[in-house]
């Protein structure tokens, strides 16, 4: 398998998760205005293909909320084809912290990779990191697609990130990133989940706002909530 050259990109902060009703989602987008620009991509439809052990090992394990868990997607911004860019991201989470490894590849190189056949960058700590990860637990395919239609905000001068999935929605079936994307619904019409990302402690300002608008933190996995529903509909 031909390595790519690529940037690798390696993150250390800590995420904290929202959900927002229709009514709180107006006021926040309306009160951080003030505070934080929507990036100039606007409005993203963001696929992501979660891998996982035929089993759901993965997700089994972090539904169970340990101190240190992780998880293994591939990434398009928009509908992929086998020639553009997407992003392989290893997520891993311990004692309230994200690290995640991610690698700019294509989808047959990552299909390769999966199989077994070779390194999925130019080698380096990240690779290693990866590789070791889909050896570690030896068969990992396709098992959940992620969809949603995202808004991310910044600050110029700060590490400060926000982001507002809107929409978001699950596949078990059809599970590729180039055909659509359509999915099942996660939450209810017009909730959205705000994420807030920083290295550091979150403003005075941000505190205050999501106070002001009752939007309280939550445990939230976009996988973790497919995987319940997909359980309860195979139940029924």
């Amino acid at each position: 398998m031909a390595a790519i050259e690529r940037p690798i990109v390696v993150m250390k902060r800590y995420e904290m998760k929202y959900l927002m009703t229709p009514e709180q989602t107006a006021y926040f987008k309306e009160s951080v205005s003030a505070y934080m620009q929507v990036d100039k991509f606007g409005l993203t439809s963001i696929a992501s293909l979660y891998y996982d052990t035929p089993n759901y090992r993965l997700i089994r394990t972090s539904i169970e909320k340990p101190p240190f868990k992780e998880k293994i997607r591939l990434r398009s911004y928009g509908l992929a084809t086998d020639a553009s860019p997407v992003f392989l991201e290893l997520k891993r989470k311990a004692y309230g912290i994200v690290y995640k490894r991610r690698v700019q590849s294509t989808i047959p190189l990552v299909e390769k990779f999966f199989y077994g056949e070779g390194d999925i960058c130019a080698g380096g700590q990240i690779n290693r990191e990866i590789t070791t990860f889909r050896d570690y637990y030896q068969t990992l395919v396709p098992a959940c697609l992620i969809i949603y239609d995202r808004v991310a905000y910044f600050q110029p001068d700060g590490d400060l990130r926000l982001t507002i999935d809107h929409c978001p929605r699950y596949r078990y079936e059809d599970l590729n990133l180039t055909t659509s994307m359509a999915g099942t619904p996660l939450l209810p019409d017009g909730y959205t989940i705000l994420e807030v990302k920083v290295q550091q402690a979150v403003p005075l300002w941000l505190s205050a706002l999501l106070t002001k608008g009752q939007i309280y933190k939550t445990s939230f996995s976009k996988y973790g909530e497919a995987y319940r529903q997909q359980l309860l509909k195979v139940s029924k």
